[in-house]
């Protein structure tokens, strides 16, 4: 049995991650729900109990075993070694120890075995949602061939960006259906009724930080440095469900027939290829699951070494908080 805390206990990540522990039926001894201070004093429900959210500060780590981190860059640089010091094991989930050296970025059926890193800092990251998703998506395939280049367009859902980008999406749209002007808060254009390409601030290069934190990530988790990808991501106007098209190329020649066995053999994927009934994965049918959906595997007409796919998600669920649960189940068979 171990005691938890939960930091950024009332965002979108942070209620998802209480929710699936407790599906999971994950054993908790004691759980600590940490926010700011406008958060203070509100109940969040957890095994049929209110439990109140408590204000983070450097005293709310002590006697915990795990704390899971989804709030900002600047909470996790600040806190997380404070827990660590503490005693806890950090599961982040921000931005912010990603590409750390000394700090295992993480996807559980993937690279699980990289959460024996914990130990240099106590501290283990969880890769965006976008590349959780690829990176299990590809570990299918590059089990079977070595891969050699990876073209991905994401479709981001507003969600990602938490209750402010899913109240800007909600409000655009009854105005527009109103027949009245919008205005723009979270984002530079309008998303209602339009697709923005442009996830994260841009860089030098052209590409956003989104884009080459994605490709980074994956190379990392995967293991494979050299690994060619290439990624645009945009903003759609869907609340929740991420979707990826994905060209991938691999050494040796993969058959649709051969990647869909590959699919339907790996933990938490599950395929829906059946364009003659017209089934292929959809926002509105993977949220609340925890698995990544596969479908529209064809192959590359310009390439005989290459396949096209389509991938979704829930990016909240599947893309952050059961990974995050997962590597503490981890944690507990193996490491504590």
């Amino acid at each position: 049995m171990y005691t938890l805390a939960v930091v950024g206990a009332t965002g979108a990540v942070g209620r998802q991650i209480i929710e699936v522990l407790e599906e999971r039926q994950f054993p908790v001894q004691a759980i600590r729900l940490l926010a700011s201070e406008r958060s203070v004093g509100e109940f969040v429900e957890f095994k049929d109990e209110s439990i109140p959210v408590q204000l983070l500060d450097q005293d709310s780590f002590a006697g915990v075993d795990i704390a899971f981190f989804c709030a900002t860059d600047l909470i996790s640089e600040k806190f997380c070694p404070v827990a660590a010091a503490a005693g806890a094991i950090c599961i982040d989930t921000s931005t912010a120890w990603r590409m750390d050296n000394a700090v295992p970025l993480v996807v559980a059926s993937v690279n699980g075995e990289a959460a024996s890193g914990y130990r240099t800092k106590r501290i283990i990251a969880s890769p965006s949602s976008s590349s959780l998703q690829l990176s299990l998506a590809l570990k299918a395939l590059s089990d079977f061939s070595a891969l050699e280049r990876v073209v991905v367009s994401t479709y981001q859902p507003v969600s990602e960006n938490g209750q402010q980008g899913v109240d800007e999406l909600r409000n655009q749209c009854g105005e527009l259906l109103n027949g009245r002007p919008v205005k723009n808060k979270l984002y530079p254009h309008q998303v209602g009724f339009n697709c923005l390409p442009h996830v994260g601030d841009f860089e030098s290069s052209g590409y956003t930080d989104a884009e080459t934190g994605l490709v980074r990530e994956v190379q990392k988790v995967l293991a494979v440095e050299n690994l060619r990808v290439t990624a645009t991501a945009v903003r759609v106007p869907v609340f929740y469900g991420l979707c990826q098209s994905v060209n991938v190329e691999t050494k040796e020649t993969i058959s649709v027939a051969k990647a869909r066995e590959l699919f339907d053999g790996m933990a938490d994927v599950e395929l829906v290829d059946n364009v003659n009934d017209v089934e292929y994965p959809m926002p509105i049918d993977v949220s609340g699951q925890d698995s990544i959906y596969v479908g529209r595997i064809r192959t590359d007409e310009s390439c005989d070494k290459a396949l096209n796919m389509w991938v979704a998600a829930d990016n909240l669920r599947q893309g952050s908080a059961t990974n995050v649960v997962q590597i503490a189940e981890l944690l507990g068979s193996k490491y504590l």
